[in-house]
């Protein structure tokens, strides 16, 4: 497997390698993320039950309540945040949830060419994420 590189727009200054968790569905982080264990906890999601505390967050893009920006931050200050989170679009609450964390946040990917267990590495000062080659 080669390398490949896909080119983004930066949200949250940054770089981080780490291994993809992907959703295919919106995150609200607001009751869906236990902020002192990093536990993905909303029932029903296809993330029940996984862990985002050095994962890179893979999903299409945010939903919910404006305090989803500060679980974000909340999970940083307790070290259990995403390595980095990659979206299709990133809407205003994971935005900020990615900037008062300093989170790298990369979108205008296209998050159906990242799968589970990809490892990668997104540098958000450049825009890209790259997949490591195995």
């Amino acid at each position: 497997m080669s390398a490949e590189t896909y080119d983004g727009r930066t949200i949250a200054d940054g770089a981080a390698t780490g291994t993809v968790l992907r959703s295919t569905e919106p995150i609200s982080f607001y009751g869906a993320v236990d902020i002192e264990s990093g536990e993905f906890i909303e029932e029903g999601h296809q993330l029940e039950g996984e862990n985002v505390a050095d994962r890179v967050l893979v999903f299409p893009r945010g939903k919910g309540s404006t305090v989803g920006s500060y679980v974000l931050y909340g999970l940083a200050k307790r070290d259990n945040a995403p390595a980095a989170i990659v979206n299709t679009e990133t809407e205003t609450i994971v935005a900020t949830g990615a900037i008062l964390g300093e989170i790298p946040c990369v979108d205008g990917i296209d998050v159906s060419e990242l799968e589970d267990g990809d490892r990668v590495t997104v540098d958000a000062d450049a825009g890209t994420v790259t997949v490591l080659e195995e």
